[in-house]
């Protein structure tokens, strides 16, 4: 029988090799590995893609600190955003002297509950941080409609939804990430879009921010040994956006290939009692970063996939605010109801 993978890397790249190794091939002939060539064509092609402003860097934690250096934000400023990520949407916060403040999750979709923001809102709060996990947006009309009414920065941890789309009220449609002032992503190989390493991009539409955050992203440059601001060293390398860009020609079809798996997960598992299959949002659509169940009977359940030789992890089995490093933060166990911690 053959191998089933968490992700198929490999295989997928095998369905490219031909474009992805002359791509590389090319960025070493060519010997522009940074801030240049590939990397800067990569930007342009996925900021078309997007409809907005892409500026790459080297990860998507650096995307998310990056993002929030660019606000100019103030240690002790409140950041609201869910206990239930991976570390790295907390961990930028932390380290920029930000303070997180965190509000339960849905019990069917994951993404943070819009409906318990407002009553996490105080006079230090500057910005809201929703999640976009596992593939499918937050409610993002509400949460725009609260940074409005309290003048709040909007910033999109996207990392695992490139491709999804956000479905307003009125009909426009929007990606994943280019909604609120700053969109954040990540493409670690196991991403809906993946390089053969460590790579992020950040979006904006806002030109004045696109170049602070081109800057900083950059040591804080603004012209060859003239530094504007404090930055960091966090670039796009070329090698890593020559793949990226191969992958974007087929990105739409490697998309629908998650969906249409993800459909045949439904009408197989939708009637298996005590399992939940991933619930959707009418404001979303879905690219699947996982396919996310649950079940009362997890551990058993998981020992019955690995004996069929079906690969499945647990995503994520410690909320963020129960983890030894954030208990200086002051939540107890059991103040989120949705996380039962």
């Amino acid at each position: 029988m053959e191998t089933i993978h968490m992700s198929d890397i490999y295989g997928q790249y095998l369905t490219m090799k031909e474009e992805i190794d002359a791509a590389m091939q090319e960025v070493i002939k060519s010997t522009q590995f940074i801030k240049s060539g590939k990397a800067l064509d990569f930007e342009k092609k996925l900021s078309a893609y997007l409809s907005t402003n892409v500026i790459g860097c080297a990860n998507g934690t650096d995307a998310l600190q990056i993002a929030f250096m660019a606000l100019d934000l103030q240690p002790g400023d409140e950041v609201i955003t869910s206990p239930f990520t991976f570390i790295a949407t907390v961990e930028v916060l932390a380290l920029l002297g930000l303070k997180p403040v965190f509000v339960d999750v849905c019990p069917n979709k994951f993404n943070i509950d819009s409906s318990k923001i407002e009553a996490a809102i105080t006079s230090k709060t500057k910005a809201i941080l929703p999640v976009h996990l596992f593939g499918q947006c937050a409610d993002l009309e509400t949460i725009l409609s609260i940074t409005k009414k309290y003048d709040l920065y909007l910033i999109e941890d996207a990392c695992q939804a490139l491709g999804t789309e956000f479905i307003f009220k009125d009909g426009t449609v929007k990606h994943a990430g280019t909604v609120g002032d700053i969109g954040c992503n990540s493409f670690f190989p196991s991403k809906n879009l993946g390089a053969f390493g460590d790579a992020g991009a950040i979006y904006t539409g806002d030109e004045n921010l696109a170049a602070i955050i081109r800057s900083i992203a950059n040591h804080g440059m603004k012209a060859k040994y003239q530094y504007e601001r404090i930055g960091v060293n966090s670039r796009l390398d070329s090698l890593q956006a020559a793949i990226l860009e191969v992958k974007l020609k087929y990105f739409d079809k490697h998309i629908a290939a998650r969906q249409n798996a993800a459909k045949y997960y439904d009408e197989h598992l939708s009637e298996v009692a005590g399992l939940q299959i991933p619930a959707r949002a009418g404001y979303s659509t879905h690219t699947f970063h996982q396919y996310t169940i649950k079940t009362d009977r997890r551990n058993e359940f998981q020992k019955y996939l690995g004996e069929k030789g079906i690969p499945s992890m647990v995503y994520y089995p410690g909320a963020i605010h129960l983890q030894e490093a954030y208990k200086f933060l002051g939540y107890k166990k059991a103040i989120f109801h949705m996380l039962k911690g």
